[in-house]
């Protein structure tokens, strides 16, 4: 008897992560297959994320309305500057990808065309933004919401696959500094296709699958930007600050050396080294790697549940 009293939190706290991960999966018109699902990040999330849809003070449909949040206006009233030092910066060849394993966040999008030059990453300005973008920094201090920010380009013929970002505390904006302004780079936001255009912003949920093309012969540059989902109650934003300081905080990376690591990214290094195990295992035989990578898995929920 004490032992099943024992398992049933257990159980109750299983069922609750695969209802939410359940509801994560058919959120929207856009999903993953099932078995990519079932090991893709935003399974993980799902109870977090779900809080995060419950108490938002703003809509949860895929694509906002800016004026939702009325503090980007200062960002569209101001895109020229941020225009002028992004693309000083995209000739200098600073927007680039990171040459080691320390960007977990968006490691997979390098192979693909993607560069970045970050500005701050939930904490303050990186050192390197301040002495060759001040203006930009200066421009996105005055907005406490946004958390994250960075030059972001898109190579010409690149590509980023479907995918879900992980969190839902945020909301992810675009603006348009120097892009081809045709129909030809866009991304998918939930199946619907959106161009990017120069001085025009885009707000929206990026924890629905989202992908992007860019079928033309111009790079694509835009400001990116993390922007704190604004919560219904005080309890509620209290923990959406919480996880964004004391773990978000810790996927900082860095342009140059003097920029700070988070915790996070500084563990990924060594991490990814197995992940470059089971890459090596795929080519070998695709057979062999699914079932190591399921049997694993398994044996992680018999341990929880044990």
């Amino acid at each position: 008897m004490l032992a099943e009293a024992a398992l049933a939190p257990k159980f109750l706290i299983l069922y609750a992560f695969i209802a939410s991960a359940v509801y994560v999966h058919f959120r929207g018109v856009r999903r993953h297959k099932f078995l990519r699902q079932l090991t893709d990040h935003s399974s993980f999330t799902a109870p977090i994320n779900c809080f995060m849809y419950a108490f938002s003070a703003v809509s949860t449909r895929p694509v906002l309305d800016t004026k939702d949040l009325p503090e980007l206006q200062l960002l569209l009233d101001n895109w020229q500057v941020f225009r002028d030092e992004g693309m000083a910066l995209y000739h200098q060849g600073e927007i680039k990808a990171s040459a080691r394993y320390d960007d977990l966040g968006f490691n997979s999008f390098f192979r693909s065309g993607w560069k970045r030059f970050y500005l701050k990453w939930y904490d303050a300005p990186l050192p390197s933004a301040q002495q060759l973008c001040p203006r930009s920094v200066e421009l996105l201090q005055r907005i406490p919401s946004i958390k994250g920010a960075m030059f972001a380009m898109l190579g010409s013929g690149g590509v980023l696959n479907e995918h879900r970002d992980p969190y839902a505390g945020s909301l992810r904006y675009h603006l348009g500094l120097s892009t081809p302004n045709n129909d030809r780079c866009r991304i998918y936001i939930d199946g619907t296709p959106y161009s990017w255009r120069d001085g025009q912003g885009l707000l929206f949920d990026e924890t629905y699958i989202h992908k992007a093309y860019n079928d033309t012969p111009q790079d694509r540059l835009i400001l990116f930007c993390d922007v704190t989902r604004p919560m219904r109650y005080r309890f509620a934003q209290a923990v959406n600050d919480f996880i964004s300081w004391k773990v978000l905080r810790e996927t900082a990376t860095r342009n140059s050396p003097g920029d700070r690591l988070g915790i996070l990214n500084r563990a990924f290094g060594y991490i990814y080294q197995i992940r470059l195990v089971g890459i090596r295992l795929k080519r070998w035989n695709r057979r062999v790697y699914y079932l190591v990578k399921y049997a694993l898995l398994g044996g992680l929920l018999v341990w929880i549940l044990i």
